[in-house]
């Protein structure tokens, strides 16, 4: 690679607050960062806002790399497109139906999920393929061009077509869709199969609407950030990150647009794995906190844990999404986090969040409610004057009366028991994301290490991790930044799954086998057809298993050597230690089915070098101690006066203990007392959790 060349790689992530940026150049190895208050409602501003606070220009970009909140917020906010669905004739309500669940047995008040297609826009389709794939009745075509004509005339924006069996045979979706083409070519048209080649009608019939439903408004917003970067003069690739971490070409992104949903949390544990594979830590907690949502997921054995679905909006109301996805569970709790006193003189912090506009009183942008980040500064955690490194100033003052005004008043609290208050209440809500994929899952989060990042990550990390029983802490590199600098480690990725149903004990290998190499020759084909050339290229296999008479399955990763050495022995061994974790029990002696096979197909890419720091004495320089401030701690009870470095002049080796504040600029890391921090060869701070509860 030449120096004249377009060597830089760009990643923007936008959240519900801010709007982050980091910049691999490819010639020199070196990553800049950057970040900017998000700009709802005119997004591609706000990625511009970005790029100029970093200094980029597009015109030395060979990759644009982007991951957006647009997707799923289009889907919990309801404010995506007028909706038709097309399923196959007596099958109208599945979608409403659904699996019936009633998580709350005796709540008199429960209602069910509401489907994003009213029942006035779901049309029933003359047609009807059995199980196998063969034909039962013909699809009636006719009958089917006469309904895109009556779906036009109503001003449908998107439709959605799931027919019985599609996922082993298309036929009859493909031609239904290319009848709605023809008939109404302005609107936006998903086929289940297209996403899910799996069983289960709910589920896909769920996955093809929630893709029709976000489809125009993220298509749009897709194509407008796209003449943007080419008005701009970037003449390089376009790739946004799927929820599974990987990337994929943007012209894919603006077709199965529900790929995006966790694009960005996605990409922060892609990081997150980077850091602990460098550093030989093979299981780790990764913990997001933005300024709207906390979230958490998990890498076990120096992988990131993935799911076949996910459900969207909590299990209660929740709509079933049914495609490879990162495994990560997400709590309405940031930095702007709402506290208000409710019903009974109760507490109550989040969901909703202040995001970027108006922001947190502090912000001085009009806000009026109190926010965790408001509490924050009252208790001596952030700096009025060093917020952003000086960029963005902010008014103790306002916070301070918000809070006297709207909380401690109507509790009859001082103003620090307040603001504590709202802490100790976020910590527990952003605990439950952490318990939720590790606990929950069967796993003992005491024996990870947490990685925390984001803005307000290391604010909360010691507390969290004493609420949860976790011991040493992990704050990366420009934990500010994670989830824009996760993508720069992203590799292109495809996922294939076909359900297949076979007993374990009977199977066939030479048709499994024919199964994983049509997934693998169709992975290996799209990364082909990429402008992006890969320096190798990876097949993943996994299979979902279950014990006979089970009716859910859980997903084994199953290595190549299983199929070589035809070992059923070794697939049976390997699914019931999967279940024992997953579930605390397994049945070595009972029969087990093969439901649905999965290839994973990555195209490894070039990676940032990840460069040691300046080694340093076990004493933290004079020159890293940028002051002393009072700050409350409520195992002191009382604020303390605590030492404040700069992070920027830790070097390795340096080792101190809490109370301490870390200071850079885009985030805060809270040292507890008790606490002791050592600074990795790379930069890290490893914090080694204390006893004391603060």
């Amino acid at each position: 690679m030449t120096k004249s060349e377009n060597t830089l790689r760009i990643a923007v992530d936008i959240g519900g607050t801010f709007t982050d940026l980091a910049c691999f150049d490819e010639y020199t190895g070196a990553i800049s960062f950057g970040k900017a208050l998000s700009t709802h409602g005119e997004l591609v501003n706000g990625i511009q806002n970005t790029l100029d606070s970093a200094g980029i220009d597009l015109s030395n970009g060979n990759l644009f790399l982007h991951g957006s909140t647009i997707a799923i917020n289009t889907l919990l906010e309801r404010t995506g497109a007028k909706t038709a669905l097309l399923i196959t004739e007596g099958f109208r309500d599945i979608y409403e139906i659904g699996r019936v669940n009633r998580p709350d047995a005796y709540n008199l008040f429960f209602s069910k999920h509401e489907p994003l297609v009213p029942r006035s826009l779901r049309y029933e389709v003359s047609e009807r393929l059995r199980a196998d794939g063969s034909l039962h009745k013909p699809l009636d075509q006719n009958a089917v061009r006469e309904l895109a004509r009556e779906l036009r005339s109503q001003h449908i924006e998107a439709v959605a077509i799931l027919l019985l069996h599609s996922y082993r045979n298309p036929d009859h979706e493909k031609r239904v869709k290319e009848i709605l083409k023809e008939e109404i070519p302005g609107a936006f048209v998903t086929a289940s199969h297209e996403l899910s080649q799996e069983y289960r009608e709910f589920e896909r019939v769920s996955t093809a609407v929630a893709n029709s439903y976000v489809g125009p408004r993220v298509s749009e917003y897709l194509g407008e950030l796209e003449n943007h970067l080419s008005d701009k003069g970037f003449s390089g690739d376009f790739y946004a990150v799927q929820s599974t971490g990987g990337l994929f070409p943007v012209e894919h992104a603006r077709r199965d647009c529900v790929r995006m949903l966790e694009s960005g949390p996605a990409a922060g544990v892609i990081g997150a794995q980077a850091i602990c594979a460098q550093l030989g830590m093979p299981d780790s907690i990764a913990f997001d906190m933005g300024g709207t949502t906390a979230k958490a997921g998990v890498i076990s054995k120096g992988r990131p844990l993935t799911t076949g679905s996910a459900l969207i909006g909590g299990y209660e109301k929740a709509l079933p999404i049914q495609i490879p996805m990162m495994d990560i569970f997400e709590v309405g709790t940031g930095g702007g986090s709402i506290a208000r006193v409710e019903l009974g003189n109760s507490l109550r912090v989040g969901p909703q969040s202040s995001g970027s506009m108006p922001g947190p009183v502090c912000y001085g942008r009009d806000g009026t409610e109190p926010t965790v980040t408001d509490a924050n500064l009252i208790l001596g955690r952030l700096d009025e004057h060093n917020f952003l490194g000086g960029e963005m100033p902010l008014y103790l003052d306002r916070a301070k009366k918000a809070m006297e005004d709207k909380i401690a008043k109507p509790l009859s609290l001082d103003l620090t028991k307040a603001a504590d208050g709202i802490l100790r209440i976020a910590v527990t809500q952003m605990s439950h994301a952490v318990k939720a994929v590790t606990t929950e899952r069967g796993l003992d989060a005491g024996s990870f290490t947490m990685v925390v990042y984001g803005g307000a990550g290391p604010l909360h990390a010691s507390a969290i991790a004493r609420e949860i029983g976790i011991r040493k802490v992990l704050i990366p590199h420009a934990p500010g930044y994670f989830s824009a600098y996760g993508m720069l480690f992203s590799d292109l990725r495809y996922d294939y799954v076909r359900s297949v149903f076979r007993r374990l004990e009977s199977l066939s290998f030479d048709e499994i086998e024919a199964y994983y190499k049509e997934m693998e020759d169709e992975g290996r084909a799209a990364l082909g057809a990429s402008q992006i050339r890969p320096d190798e290229i990876i097949f993943e296999r996994a299979a979902d298993m279950r014990y006979v008479g089970q009716e859910h399955a859980v997903t084994v990763d199953l290595p190549n050597e299983f199929f070589l050495s035809k070992d059923r022995s070794a697939i049976k061994n390997h699914f019931d230690e999967v279940h024992k974790v997953r579930y605390g029990t397994s049945a070595p002696k009972e029969a087990a089915d093969i439901v649905s096979l999965r290839v994973t197909v990555l195209g490894r890419m070039k990676k940032p070098p990840r460069n040691s720091v300046t080694p340093g004495n076990q004493q933290p320089s004079d020159e890293s101690l940028r002051t002393h401030k009072p700050v409350y701690f409520r195992s002191v009870g009382d604020f303390v006066k605590t030492p404040v470095y700069r992070r920027d002049l830790l070097k390795s080796g340096n080792e101190f203990h809490g109370p301490a504040l870390v200071e850079e600029h885009a985030s805060t890391t809270v040292v507890q007392p008790g606490d002791t921090v050592k600074v990795d060869l790379y930069g890290n701070l490893q914090i080694s959790i204390g006893s004391d509860r603060s």
